[in-house]
């Protein structure tokens, strides 16, 4: 019974360790990178109709979050 509590603990402590990571990088990462700025992402401006669609960015956040997930929940 103790043994569940203990691995649920690691769980907490590793999602917590994650939103940290995230919060720091949306905190202090527009400072050097733009997401959904990056070349690559496409914008489509005419008169009556903007679209933006940030195709790198959602790939390089694909492969960041791959990566922490990968080394948290690896077994």
């Amino acid at each position: 019974m103790l043994g569940g509590f203990d691995s649920f603990g690691k769980t907490l402590m590793a999602i917590g360790a994650a939103i940290l990571i995230i919060g720091a990088l949306l905190h202090f990462g527009g400072k050097f990178v733009s997401l959904g700025r990056l070349p690559g992402d496409i914008h489509v401006q005419k008169e009556n109709f903007s679209f933006h669609f940030p195709i790198v960015s959602s790939i390089i956040i694909s492969i960041v979050l791959t990566i922490l997930l990968n080394l948290f929940f690896r077994r």
